[in-house]
């Protein structure tokens, strides 16, 4: 509706407004007197071309004098210097100025995208210097404390050099003192007779060597294994493991004060019964035989169906003896009666040599 009011107030403003009321032309009324102005408009250039034609025609024809002159005067040359040669003129002149503006605004504009260009580019140049001043100065500051914790792993190197020298001559003086140590332990363990098997944190198991009597020394006794084991609430248990040692396999408790002790009472036990003990194991290599250390009872196997049972009393063999109990073959009771012995009080190994040999059993 903007652009058809703008057309009429072009054409005549009074089509606007012809009675100069208030009341203004709706949309498809003021459209079609737009049609209505166009189509005159070009009526009217047609007429405007006819009376110049006309115009022309008149002036010619009162210039003649006959009508015969109208016939043989030739046709009149084209008029030079009018307004449609200026006009002519003016719109070459307008187009090659047109064309030449144009060109220049070509030239202009590439001129002005290649400043541009330019000015991105220094623009770009002036943030990588500004980026380049700033990693220079992040560079130099690192540089800075590179050299300040240079210097202090230098005093730091210094003295842990220093420190390094002192534990080392420390760690040579431990080393001499872990090998006076060892001697001191070789020495105590070969005085002491036991040995450390295994420790953890809840549990110790030693080995007994005791040193024994100078008529023993011949028999090599084997080693009473124990183990220690102590509780949160200050207390310990010490097991005794049977093994190939002979002793009973007992069990001991207390608190840990009094672990010592318990060690030394297994170890005068042991000693006690090494002869004992040192005669079976000297047994074990020709006999058939089995010691129950509970029972004190000594079961000795000449063939798979006779048994043979030997009572070992307290003491033996300084102060107790030796003696059969008993005789079975297949479960039944064998008599003994007819077995002559060559001494009162026998050893387990006499009775066992007897038992052997004898014919009668």
């Amino acid at each position: 509706m903007a652009e058809v009011r703008a057309v009429l107030q072009r054409c005549d403003p009074d089509l606007l407004d012809p009675r100069g009321d208030s009341e203004q032309p709706d949309s498809a009324e003021a459209a079609r007197m737009v049609v209505y102005l166009t189509d005159s408009r070009r009526v009217q250039k047609v007429l405007w071309r006819q009376l110049f034609v006309l115009d022309s025609m008149m002036s010619l024809l009162e210039g003649l004098e006959s009508a015969q002159q109208l016939m043989t005067q030739p046709c009149p040359p084209q008029p030079e210097g009018g307004a449609r040669g200026r006009w002519k003129a003016l719109k070459v002149k307008s187009r090659s100025e047109v064309e030449e503006t144009e060109i220049l605004l070509r030239s202009l504009q590439d001129r002005v995208q290649q400043i541009h260009n330019r000015r991105h580019t220094l623009t770009q140049l002036v943030q990588q210097l500004h980026s380049k001043k700033q990693q220079c100065e992040q560079l130099e500051e690192s540089l800075l404390k590179a050299q300040n914790a240079l210097q202090s792993c230098d005093r730091q190197l210094i003295q842990l050099r220093a420190e390094s020298e002192a534990v080392l001559r420390q760690l040579i003086s431990w080393q001499q003192l872990r090998d006076e140590l060892q001697v001191y332990v070789s020495a105590a363990q070969g005085v002491m007779q036991i040995n450390l098997l295994s420790f953890n944190q809840s549990e110790l198991c030693v080995e007994l060597r005791p040193r024994l009597s100078s008529d023993l020394s011949s028999n090599e006794l084997e080693p009473l294994k124990l183990s220690v084991t102590w509780s949160h609430d200050d207390r310990f248990r010490l097991q005794v493991s049977e093994g190939t040692a002979g002793l009973v396999e007992d069990c001991l408790s207390g608190r840990r004060a009094e672990l010592s002790a318990a060690l030394l009472e297994v170890m005068q036990c042991y000693v006690g019964q090494a002869e004992l003990l040192s005669e079976i194991q000297t047994l074990r290599s020709s006999f058939a035989i089995d010691w129950r250390p509970a029972q004190r009872l000594l079961i000795y196997l000449k063939s798979a169906l006779l048994v043979c049972h030997l009572e070992v009393e307290e003491g033996y063999p300084s102060s107790g003896r030796a003696r059969l109990l008993s005789v079975r073959r297949d479960g039944q009771h064998v008599d003994t009666s007819g077995l002559k012995t060559h001494k009162p009080d026998l050893s387990l190994t006499d009775w066992l040599v007897l038992l052997c040999s004898s014919p009668l059993i």
